[in-house]
């Protein structure tokens, strides 16, 4: 359940300057050191979600397929959309197909590297840094990142960060994930223990901050584990896209092919098997 990171070309074509898991995808400046001590209130608060997402089945969760629609909205507006296959293997190999109006454009990750194929320009690009940091941004800032624990591999730090207001007569609780680096991401529960958003900052190209949101709505179950099937992402309290699955499935076998960076555009045209 992430919002996988679109931040292709396709996208910036559709005026979105964000995206993985969209989708894209998503921490105070200090070092901590492996052997602080955990902070109690915040597992708790962890625990909890994910037994409501699941528990074990959950944890043990693999590989992700989804298909759905990714909407680009502006001022309100629905400005474009685009189906889309999303796969994920976990924790960092994300493959995610666009399609629209007969384009194709193909966005895939594994870690420190990537690619990208344009349908209409017919090639395929090795991913810039930016696009590359921008996919680890996304899997630090998921909700995957945080529930499955992968951030410990990171040195980052758990903390509670107390409670916010929600809605009339609820607050949430709220944890902090803070990595080295000082890149943070506060995650925000229910009293009920679900997962509502994430909350993170970052700078634009002109240098300014922004401040970037996932909203998690819609828990189906599927296979035994609750996932969103809607999240809205919002940039400075203006929502800029909508991610709605039409379907979701757990734990399917997932060939490393598909991630491999493919010798020719032809190889692209036709629709991905899995």
């Amino acid at each position: 359940m992430r919002a996988f990171s679109f931040e292709s070309e396709f996208m910036k074509k559709h005026l979105i300057k964000f995206l993985i898991f969209c989708s894209v995808f998503l921490i105070p400046i200090f070092s901590f050191a492996q052997t602080n001590k955990p902070d109690e209130k915040a597992d708790a608060i962890l625990k909890k979600a994910i037994e409501k997402l699941g528990g074990e089945k959950y944890l043990q969760a693999k590989s992700q397929i989804g298909r759905g629609k990714f909407s680009v909205l502006r001022d309100g507006a629905l400005m474009s959309f685009q189906n889309f296959v999303d796969v994920i293997v976990f924790p960092d190999k994300e493959r995610t197909e666009f399609k629209s109006g007969g384009a194709k454009t193909v966005q895939t990750n594994t870690g420190e590297s990537g690619w990208i194929f344009d349908g209409d320009a017919q090639v395929i690009n090795i991913q810039t840094k930016e696009q590359i940091e921008n996919f680890k941004r996304g899997v630090r800032t998921s909700l995957d990142n945080l529930l499955r624990g992968n951030w410990r591999k990171e040195n980052a730090t758990l903390s509670y960060a107390g409670k916010r207001q929600a809605s009339l007569g609820k607050r949430n609780d709220v944890v902090k994930l803070t990595f080295a680096d000082g890149f943070a991401v506060e995650f925000e529960f229910s009293a009920e223990g679900m997962p509502m958003k994430s909350v993170y900052k970052r700078k634009n190209p002109d240098n300014e901050e922004v401040t970037e949101e996932d909203r998690y709505a819609q828990f189906v179950d599927v296979q035994g584990i609750k996932t969103p099937f809607i999240i809205d992402h919002f940039s400075n309290n203006q929502q800029t896209s909508r991610i709605n699955y039409e379907s979701i499935e757990f734990n399917k076998s997932i060939s490393d092919s598909i991630f491999v960076k493919p010798n020719s555009a032809k190889e692209l045209k036709k629709d991905l098997k899995l």
